[in-house]
């Protein structure tokens, strides 16, 4: 039976193959990104050769960047980004700088030409946008410190590529092509600005009534955006984070990510099937290039940002987490890669084809190194001390940490753990927490806190647990959850432990490990019904909405 080549045949191919074979993936806990590669693979030339469309599927998974971006652009707060800028924009520029001269120096020692080691230089300079903004969102990373750091040097690098094609295409870089940049930028900046401030919150308040044309809007907005940065030469992938940050002032921002986070996931999972799709054989002359530009993107480009993050004065962990999480060559490599082959004739068939392997590799090494990084940093914690001396002012994001005899230990001060603080006795508290912001604000309140995360073993050691009575745990993490029910059980077996689950088969696999109590939040919000029903009167019901109109003004919940 000979397959008619057509978007549904072919869409259907990459969903069914992607879907079964990240299941197996999921069975034998694996990252989900290799899988989706390796459909691409099978799928593609060196495989099957089942699709045969893959300009359609490039096109897509171009709108699945875009999706991601835009979810990311909804959950960011400018003023927090401020806060990084310093290293986002010197620290990165910095990077980009010394990995493309290291890049055209391995290029010369290979004997290549100059507009080949130029090509080599870009290629490795910059990381990947999409894989690191989905695997750091997928571990609920994107707020932490070193989640807004990475996210700042990549969006400053997504610029720096603006500036690498005008290169490339004009074959100069003059002061007409930066300042038409910058012009454009400012244009762009400038029509989210009106958008957002002028026009949106009137649309919204008016879509509000309507689930669906609030879905639309938002998805229009989406579009607009990708269509006009497109104009102006940027990437699409930008003009949907921009307006995306633009909506997150919103009261509706929430319910737009419920919407458009299926899209996201749909269109991004074509992404990574695509890049499979993609590859090819290379020649035995070009495998030693390979193995080199890999071994400098997987450990010299993690170096240079360790020891600018330490100079910068941040900890040892927030580097290396940073660090890890940018060695990967980009998507944009690709786009590079396509000029130089297809429209310029800079580079060969064959050097194309070792830019995409190059991506595909980098990639699926950085899916398995971002899922255990903080196990691997637990391992090389001691040896990466030493970048902590990079710097004299460190950026301490604690307080009231020295005592150190605690009876209760709080792990997340999110919503839950927020509520929970007002009844906890904050004289022998302690709170753990990733979000810097929450730690600030508990430093601000004279609360005593850590920044860090449960699975951080540092962190776990500066805490005298011979004292504590009581751990709480509003982290619905399962992995991190056991992982710190092991360790904790195994210092002292009498401490209680409270934890977090948000699925009832998790909840039965914490107490089988030995967890005390485990809260489920919807089931408790269920049974918290119970008595108000039991109140279903008009003067119950009334003196119910005011206490909890009250309670909530008291608490300071954010919208």
């Amino acid at each position: 039976m000979v397959l008619v080549s057509n978007v549904l045949v072919d869409l259907g191919l990459i969903i069914i193959l992607a879907t079964a074979l990240a299941y197996l993936a999921k069975l034998i806990k694996q990252p989900l990104i290799p899988a989706y590669i390796l459909a691409g693979v099978i799928l593609g030339p060196i495989g099957l050769g089942f699709v045969k469309d893959l300009d359609l599927i490039r096109s897509l998974s171009e709108i699945g960047i875009a999706f991601l971006l835009f979810l990311v652009g909804l959950e960011i707060d400018v003023k927090k980004i401020k806060k990084v800028l310093g290293i986002s924009l010197v620290g990165g520029i910095l990077q980009v700088v010394l990995m493309f001269f290291a890049g055209f120096f391995i290029g010369d020692l290979f004997g290549l030409e100059t507009i080949v080691c130029v090509y080599i230089g870009l290629i490795i300079s910059f990381s990947s946008t999409m894989i690191v903004v989905k695997l750091l969102s997928d571990k609920g990373q994107i707020n932490t410190l070193h989640g807004r750091i990475i996210l700042g040097i990549l969006l400053l690098q997504d610029i720096l590529v603006v500036f690498a094609l005008s290169f490339l295409t004009q074959g100069e870089l003059s002061f007409k092509v930066v300042g038409l940049a910058l012009f454009n930028g400012l244009i762009l900046i400038l029509a989210v600005v009106i958008f957002s401030r002028f026009l949106l919150k009137r649309v919204f308040d008016f879509a509000a009534r309507s689930r669906e044309l609030i879905f639309l809007i938002a998805i229009s907005m989406c579009f607009l955006f990708a269509i006009l940065a497109n104009l102006l030469h940027f990437s699409i992938a930008i003009g949907a984070f921009l307006i995306g940050v633009g909506l997150a002032n919103l009261p509706y921002n929430h319910e737009i990510m419920g919407r458009v986070v299926s899209l996201k996931d749909f269109f991004s999972t074509i992404f990574f099937v695509s890049l499979g799709m993609q590859l090819v054989l290379i020649g035995n002359n070009l495998v030693w290039l390979l193995v080199i530009l890999t071994l400098m993107v997987i450990l010299l480009k993690p170096l240079i940002i360790m020891i600018i993050s330490g100079l910068f004065g941040y900890e040892s962990r927030t580097s290396f987490l940073t660090a890890i999480s940018l060695g990967q060559v980009s998507e944009f490599s690709l786009l590079l890669g396509t000029l130089g082959f297809y429209m310029l004739g800079h580079i060969s068939q064959e050097f194309f084809s070792l830019i995409i392997f190059l991506t595909v590799l980098t990639m699926i090494l950085t899916s398995y190194l971002i899922k255990n990084s903080s196990s691997i940093y637990n391992y090389l914690a001691e040896p990466l001390k030493i970048f902590n001396r990079l710097s004299s002012k460190k950026k301490r994001l604690e307080y009231g940490t020295k005592e150190g005899n605690y009876k209760t230990v709080l792990f997340g001060c999110n919503r839950m753990g927020k509520i929970m603080l007002r009844f906890l006795n904050k004289e022998s508290l302690i709170v753990i927490d990733h979000d810097p912001s929450i730690i600030e604000g508990l430093i601000k309140n004279r609360i005593n806190c850590y920044y860090g995360e449960i699975n951080n073993h540092e962190i776990l050691k500066k805490i005298n647990f011979s004292k504590v009575n009581l751990i709480i745990s509003t982290i619905e993490t399962l992995e991190d959850n056991l992982l710190m029910l092991r360790l904790i059980k195994r210092i002292n077996s009498k401490i209680k432990v409270i934890v977090s689950a948000d699925r009832i088969p998790d909840a039965l696999d914490l107490y089988e490990r030995g967890a005390d109590y485990v809260i489920l939040p919807h089931i408790s919000s269920a049974e918290s019904m119970k008595g108000i029903l039991g109140k279903a009167n008009l003067e119950g019901f009334n003196r119910l909405r005011s206490d909890h109109i009250k309670h909530l003004l008291d608490l300071g919940i954010e919208k």
